[in-house]
């Protein structure tokens, strides 16, 4: 336990103001090493609206751990109770999250200050109180809520209203008719929130992603609403949306809501609604005293819910996102009683088993390759909606249209910007905890008791009717590593029946079955850990065929600006010379605990680390090359006529904390050769080479087929000299994903040094470049020990040769930069970078980056291109488009780097 008189003395300088408590500041998500607490403030009371239909969330809460309360719930839930010493939290705060915000500990990112933060202090109950306030009490009260992290017992106004058995589980919705204590003037709430036992609770925890919170997670993670309503509350307001597919040509729009009587006579109420300007309906509906109705508006009754040429929703890339909003009012003799709006989108998702038993999606009937990452969410469930929407447009930069949530489903306003920006989710229960104890053999995760059914049917109607409305989600999965059982199947089922679920279920990530969805069409053949390039291109294992629903070639070495951020300097020194270490920012699993599998392949591969600098080097390159190989092998063999690949999903796109491990994109929002690598895979229009055959393959992930391109590859020695160059005209290739091979390098190439240079290069039929690609590759192949392989990797027994890369001569590129201011605050630098002016050898992987005058990344960054490789006398042109405000009124400079390439910074004004 913690020294009390200490924690006061930290809550005595401690403080946020509580209106930057409700969502972390963009800065403070990218990592300030700044832990200077400020004064102490009081919460203040929520206004709550009298007005019949309100819905307002509370503002914050002060909170405190049970252990230093010995005032009795009912004082400490009655209006007036003196809360000194109590610490303010945000409207939806961890216990630790709002510790951190306070000032309590240091940075628990930072190298391994996480540590110090004392577990004992958690495993104890902890109070969330927070006040609220009404002119009158004429209309009735709710309080509604979801996200507490397990379980808590619930006080208003010094009255107990829910207990801990009724309100468990993470996901399950509550609400409770408060109005009878509800009074004039300041009312209080009181949240007793137990700790979180991920192995033993239906809640969130997790697996191997990242070390642990010290709390785990334990707090109220979403909006606690008052609700202010009549006689008549409208609930589960949405809309059942039939599209006509192929032709798009019309869609019928069924409307539900339930109807609800919560006073003691009976009424008539009048249910009106109105979809945006397109379609208005009315029905009186009589309700005797505390009786429940479902209404329905269907096209048969209202025909204007019959849609003619509806504005279709479509993931990015593929159309639009249009959206409608619903809008119901139910009134009482004139008067408004309640109201409910939501917004939908119109679309079609399909997802048969294909003749090779793999899952292939469709949307509004077209096909395609789910190309997708797993999230993370901040391991303190701090909501930032600046930092998810960031994020969010990382992966549309990247060419990815599938984002997979492993249990930590996010708020709603999460799967609101996915379907503004047309992202599909895939939201799902996570494994290697209490969701799978039924079933997941020897795994962490107890048994489930009767109650545990009753609360996963609960947790899964209530995200049903939170997700249902939005079209950016297409599917369910109602398992991860194990299918749910026959029970527990049948109870997910009938939930999500109920709430008018109109899109995929599927039994599990892995490829596993449940009595009712059947096949789950998925694989989870890994790897998780290193492989080479040429790893996916093998049609087996986790290999390009089929739909993997999580791989990677696992770690994830950030650049060395983030590394300094994120690591002491003995750590860092540690991370390049000792293989064997334990490393804390990478997994608390045994498995995953160091980083010998890939420093191993580094080694073989490049050549032994001479410093931090060059370890970090030649990681970008690694993962460079690893992450385009990924994704390119899921891209060439997607409709493939024997086995195709249907989807992948990166493990992961992001991590919630500072990692080596599993990342596309670090916390910091910083961008390295995975990142880089990823983008260049998944081009709209690509050239890439082969690593099984040796085939230069053009891959279309447009609408429109192309016609007269040309594609030329040229072989190259380390040290510039041509040794192979051929091209192919006239090719063309289908869309939709379609890929076409343009040429077949041969087997072998007279006078190729052991590690050469493979440059790739597409042009349109007018002659310009519309896409390029530069590989490093070996007459030496990395060969895999296939009969060894394991859940997370496949041995590899000889690694290629690249070591030649070290030999490359050192060359200067030259670059010249401006900056323009952009709309809605945003500018954008535009950089040319020419490659070395005299000589032979190319500059390879030539990265650029913004940083501020004292050397600092400025991040998010949308780069147009990235990591380029330029042969002497080439140039190309680079754009990147960032907030002005993140410069803090200084002037931008750029930072060039490459393999071979001196680093240099010059202004970008």
């Amino acid at each position: 336990m913690f020294d009390r008189s200490a924690s006061r003395r930290r809550l005595a300088r401690a403080a946020v103001a509580l209106s930057l408590l409700g969502a972390l500041s963009t800065s403070a998500w990218a990592g300030s090493h700044d832990t200077r607490p400020a004064a102490a403030t009081a919460v203040r009371a929520t206004p709550v609206p009298s007005t019949a239909g309100s819905t307002t969330a509370l503002s914050g809460y002060a909170i405190r751990s049970t252990a230093e309360v010995t005032d009795s719930p009912a004082d400490v839930s009655s209006p007036g109770y003196p809360a000194a010493g109590w610490y303010p939290a945000g409207p939806r705060s961890t216990v630790l999250a709002a510790l951190l915000a306070d000032g309590v500990y240091a940075d628990p990112f930072y190298s391994t200050a996480q540590q110090r933060i004392p577990k004992a202090d958690f495993t104890v109950p902890w109070w969330f109180r927070s006040d609220f306030t009404v002119g009158d009490t004429r209309e009735r009260s709710h309080l509604d809520f979801s996200g507490v992290i397990s379980a808590a017992d619930v006080y208003v106004n010094g009255r107990r209203v829910a207990g801990a058995s009724e309100v468990t589980g993470a996901y399950t919705h509550h609400e409770l008719d408060i109005t009878p204590l509800v009074r004039a003037g300041t009312n209080t709430v009181a949240f007793r929130v137990r700790p979180n036992r991920p192995d033993a609770d239906l809640t969130m925890g997790w697996i191997d992603w990242l070390q642990p919170p010290p709390d785990e997670n334990m707090g109220i993670v979403r909006d606690v609403l008052v609700r202010r309503g009549g006689p008549v509350a409208l609930r589960d307001a949405h809309v059942v949306s039939r599209l006509a597919v192929p032709s798009l040509a019309s869609a019928d729009l069924t409307v539900k809501a339930r109807v609800r009587n919560d006073s003691d006579t009976a009424v008539t109420t009048t249910v009106s609604g109105t979809i945006g300007s397109t379609a208005s309906f009315s029905r009186a509906v009589p309700l005797g005293a505390h009786r429940t109705r479902t209404v329905t508006f269907a096209p048969a009754d209202f025909p204007r819910l019959r849609l003619h040429r509806p504005k279709v929703w479509w993931p990015a890339g593929m159309g639009g996102q249009p959206l409608y909003g619903l809008g119901l009012t139910a009134t009482v003799a004139g008067a408004v009683s309640d109201t409910a709006h939501e917004d939908f989108g119109v679309r079609d998702v399909r997802a048969p088993l294909d003749a090779d038993g793999a899952r292939q999606y469709s949307v509004n009937g077209r096909e395609l390759l789910i190309r997708g990452g797993g999230w993370s969410p901040d391991e303190f469930l701090r909501w930032d909606r600046t930092n998810a929407a960031d994020r969010l447009t990382y992966a549309l930069d990247l060419g990815l249209n599938t984002i997979r949530l492993e249990g930590h489903l996010e708020p709603d306003e999460f799967f609101d910007l996915a379907d503004r920006y047309g992202i599909l989710t895939l939201p799902g229960w996570e494994c290697c905890d209490k969701w799978e104890g039924n079933v997941n053999g020897g795994e962490p995760g107890a048994p489930w008791t009767a109650a545990d059914h009753s609360v996963a049917k609960a947790s899964m109607a209530a995200e049903a009717a939170r997700l249902r409305d939005h079209p950016s989600v297409v599917s369910f999965l109602i398992g991860s590593d194990f299918a749910p059982d026959a029970t527990i199947e049948r109870d997910y089922l009938d939930a999500l029946e109920a709430a008018d679920w109109a899109t995929p279920v599927v039994a599990a990530a892995s490829d596993d079955s449940a009595p009712v969805s059947g096949r789950s069409g998925m694989k989870m053949t890994g790897p998780y850990d290193w492989v080479p390039p040429d790893y996916w291109y093998a049609k087996l294992e986790g290999g390009a065929t089929g739909f993997n629903s999580e791989t990677s070639a696992g770690p994830d070495i950030p650049t060395l600006d983030t590394l300094r951020r994120m690591m002491s300097p003995t750590e860092l020194a540690t991370l390049w010379k000792n293989p064997d270490a334990r490393q804390y920012h990478r997994s608390p699993s045994a498995t995953f605990g160091t980083l010998k599998i890939y420093d191993t392949a580094l080694t073989g591969r490049y050549g032994a680390p001479k410093s931090l600098a060059d370890y970090v080097r030649k990681a970008q390159l690694a993962q460079y090359e690893n992450v385009r190989a990924q994704f390119e092998a899921y891209g060439r063999n997607a409709g493939d006529s024997s086995k195709p690949s249907t989807g992948v999903v990166y493990w992961m796109f992001n991590s919630g904390w500072t990692s080596l491990h599993w990342q596309l994109t670090d916390r910091h929002l910083d961008q390295g050769g995975a990142y880089f690598g990823a983008k260049k895979a998944n081009e709209p229009l690509h050239v890439q080479y082969s690593y099984d055959n040796r085939s230069v393959v053009v891959v279309n992930n447009r609408h429109t087929p192309a016609s007269g391109l040309t594609a030329r590859v040229t072989l190259f020695n380390t040290d510039g000299t041509r040794k192979y160059d051929r091209t192919a005209t006239g090719v063309q290739v289908g869309a939709d994903g379609a890929h076409r091979t343009a040429l077949t390098l041969p087997a072998t190439v007279g006078g190729l040094s052991t590690t050469y240079l493979a440059r790739l290069v597409l042009t349109d039929s007018r002659g310009r470049t519309v896409s390029r690609n530069v590989y490093w590759l070996s007459t030496r192949p990395d060969t895999l020990d296939w009969a060894r392989t394991d859940w997370y990797h496949t041995p590899t027994t000889a690694y290629a040769d690249l070591t030649g890369l070290g030999s490359m001569a050192r060359v200067p590129v030259t670059a010249t930069a401006s900056t323009t201011t952009g709309p809605r605050g945003t500018s954008t630098t535009t950089v040319t970078v020419r490659g070395p002016g005299t000589g032979r050898a190319p500059s390879l992987l030539t990265d650029v980056h913004l940083v501020d005058p004292e050397g600092r990344p400025v991040l998010p960054v949308r780069w147009s291109d990235n990591q380029v490789s330029l042969w002497p006398g080439e140039s190309v042109t680079l754009t990147a488009t960032y907030r002005t405000a993140d410069l803090h009124g200084a002037v931008p400079e750029i930072r060039i780097s490459g393999w071979n390439t001196p680093e240099r910074t010059l202004p970008a004004a």
